[in-house]
């Protein structure tokens, strides 16, 4: 006991530190002159115990310092919970609050009118838009049998993004499946109704169909992997063959009405190839004969016709970009490249996309003589400029006939470079500009290239030198003709296997034997329409949206690995009332598919009798000049004009109603035509 005590006196009575003994040092406070001035010391220690546990705790609680992925995922998260809180609020909203009132559906209004369902409707989307499910992987996809890969709620995306990629690629030689690995389309209308939960492509549509009576036995989904080459859908999937056997089952189950085609997108070619394909002899073809499509189609309506290709496509396979990247690029510079984050993203996007041998049929068709050359092309005088509020007027077309004179441009945009290197290039007269010779760029060996070594991410670029980069570069502008030869430099494994599937000239014989092969079938300038006099076709597209036709590029660093050595040059602006606006010169169109590519075969080529429509079947254009919502609350809008979005306008829905209800072209009013389609047409030079 008396240890204890000389204990006590020793840590609490003298000033003396105790560190030794593991106790905290402190210095003996003043105490009164009686002897309980032990205890006052005792909680003075404890005290201090205390404070020095609260301030460790506090150290250790100070928050680490954020890298720039914790800021990206923050804003992923919040952008995502924004959009979520506002689609709730707004299907919890009453409808009969004033102001709050859903304008009354096509569907409802045309049944009340007493329209109802006739002809069988099939529907044939476009590219991206169509789900793909997984039937078969890699362990990495253990749990995923039958899970959406694609157009769906993307969650695979964030939990294993490299194994969803590996699964999303085709095989390189072949163009299909890749061993082990078997993604198929998702049947159905579900394949297509929505791409994403709360976005719609198809559901609108789908919906006021129903409305006059459509359903399962007379509305038919034509699903199809759009990934693949047309013929390859066939060849894996028997999918040109389910799609005529639909038909012919549509067609006698519903009194031998017949079928309305409404296509979109890359849909709307892929759908011409099949009428190509059904009245071909096996084994390529359908077997159908001559007069298949005249029995059994009414008519085609193409939504937003991307007929002769569109320039995104060439754009997405020399540098996976568009005007969007670029904008983020210019926005957040390294973001998608940076060597800190590791992401890489355009790499990983190029090595799979370049797998998709559908890519190849969206570039663009009929070479020089519909898209221009280094000084002409169909639509100077018809570009797109911005004004100062960031609008958009369209110059020289009736839409903004006030503004025109405010609107002309300078100098004639050069829309027939489609790629130009600098601002420079793209203005230059053609006779101060180096030539394009593909001879000045052999392939190297993989021994000589400055990549080799790069691992896991793989594009075609890798096995290209620093000089022939630099050559491709240097002060040079490549047109609808040079930049094939450019692209079969930069990716010739793509462009081999996919080329043996898609043409994109036109023809000077369609009796020559060779225009039989399927690689021809989905362009309109090198095949023939059916014999089918009854059937219209219509071009459905909108209008008065910027939809970039042309880019300008710059060099990126080429010393880093896995690098993709081009990009847009999102510095390169124009003066006010230009239509270039980062690094993209913009035209007339519906955000995706220019005018020309989605109006002038309807508006000329296939107008009357001519060698590519021998029957003469009419054709019709009605185009929908788009209008943005005017609010958040009218969502996309029930007048937009955009590519994906005019799925929901009340126009074309309207149009769609009726003549699947049995209404001719002329009945609904013939074309409705907004843009300087046909005046571009008639600069075209094309023997018809």
């Amino acid at each position: 006991m008396a240890s204890i005590l000389r204990f006590r006196k020793l840590c609490y009575v003298e000033p003396v530190k105790c560190s030794s003994l593991g106790f905290q040092s402190y210095v003996t406070p003043k105490v009164g002159k009686k002897d309980d001035g032990i205890v006052p010391k005792v909680k003075t220690v404890v005290v201090e115990k205390k404070r020095e546990q609260q301030k460790k705790k506090k150290k250790k609680r100070q928050p680490k310092e954020w890298r720039c992925i914790d800021y990206c995922c923050w804003m992923i998260g919040y952008m995502c919970t924004t959009w979520w809180l506002l689609l709730f609020l707004y299907h919890c909203l009453p409808a009969t609050w004033p102001g709050f009132q859903v304008p009354e559906s096509p569907g409802t209004r045309l049944k009340r009118e007493g329209l109802t369902a006739l002809h069988p409707v099939v529907l044939v989307p476009g590219i991206v838009t169509g789900g793909l499910e997984l039937w078969e992987g890699r362990p990495c996809s253990e749990g995923l049998f039958r899970k959406r890969l694609w157009a769906g709620s993307f969650s695979e995306i964030f939990k294993r993004p490299l194994c969803w990629l590996e699964h999303l690629s085709l095989n390189n030689e072949t163009g299909l499946d890749p061993p082990g690995i078997r993604v198929r389309a998702v049947p159905g209308l579900v394949s297509a109704d929505y791409f994403a939960p709360g976005y719609f492509v198809w559901a609108v549509l789908i919906e006021n169909l129903a409305k006059v009576g459509y359903e399962g036995k007379n509305l038919h989904m034509a699903a199809y992997d759009w990934r693949l080459s047309f013929q390859n859908t066939e060849i894996r999937d028997q999918a040109l063959s389910r799609l005529k056997s639909n038909i012919e089952l549509m067609y006698l189950t519903n009194g031998y009405k017949k079928v309305v085609v409404v296509p979109h997108s890359m849909g709307v070619i892929y759908f011409l190839h099949f009428l190509k394909w059904v009245e071909s002899p096996p084994p390529t073809g359908g077997g159908g004969g001559s007069g298949w499509c005249a029995k059994h189609i009414k008519a085609i309506m193409n939504i937003g016709p991307a007929f002769l290709g569109v320039p995104k496509a060439v754009s997405n396979i020399f540098s996976s970009e568009a005007k969007d990247i670029a904008f983020i690029r210019s926005f957040a510079p390294g973001l998608l490249d940076s060597e800190i984050l590791g992401l890489q993203t355009l790499e990983h996007i190029m090595r799979v996309s370049r797998t998709w041998d559908s890519i190849v049929s969206l570039l663009p068709k009929g070479g020089e003589t519909i898209w221009g050359n280094l000084d002409w092309s169909a639509e100077e005088g018809h570009g797109f400029s911005f004004a100062k509020k960031g609008q958009a007027s369209m110059s020289g077309n009736n839409l903004n006939n006030s503004n025109q004179r405010s609107l002309q441009l300078k100098d004639p945009v050069k829309y027939g470079r489609i790629i130009s290197f600098g601002k420079v290039a793209s203005q230059l007269p053609s006779s101060q500009l180096s030539t394009f010779d593909s001879k000045e760029f052999p392939r190297t060996n993989t021994s000589t290239n400055f990549n080799s070594s790069c691992g896991e991410v793989w594009t075609e670029y890798d096995e290209m030198s620093r000089e022939r980069i630099r050559k491709i570069a240097e002060n040079k502008a490549y047109t609808a003709r040079t930049l094939f030869d450019l692209l079969r430099s930069v990716a010739p494994k793509m462009m081999q296997r996919a080329e043996a599937h898609f043409s994109h000239g036109i023809s000077e014989n369609l009796d020559d034997p060779k225009y039989e092969h399927y690689r021809y079938w989905s362009n309109p300038l090198e095949t023939r329409l059916p014999d089918a006099p009854d059937m219209e076709i219509y071009c459905l597209y909108g209008v008065g949206i910027p939809t970039e036709r042309a880019y300008v590029y710059k060099s990126s660093p080429s010393e880093k690995c896995k690098n993709i050595p081009f990009r847009i040059d999102s510095s390169a602006e124009g003066d006010e009332g230009s239509c270039l606006k980062s690094g993209v010169y913009f035209v007339d169109g519906d955000e995706s598919v220019p005018v020309l590519s989605a109006g002038f075969m309807c508006a000329k080529g296939w107008r009357g009798r001519t060698r590519f429509n021998p029957s003469g079947m009419e054709t019709h254009i009605r185009e929908y000049r788009h209008k943005p919502p005017a609010s958040l609350l009218e969502g996309r809008g029930m007048e937009s004009g955009a590519h994906v979005d005019i799925m929901g306008n009340v126009a074309l829905i309207e149009d769609i109603l009726r003549v699947a209800a049995g209404a001719t072209g002329a009945e609904i009013g013939g074309d409705k035509i907004y843009s300087d389609i046909l005046r571009m047409s008639e600069r075209i030079n094309i023997r018809l």
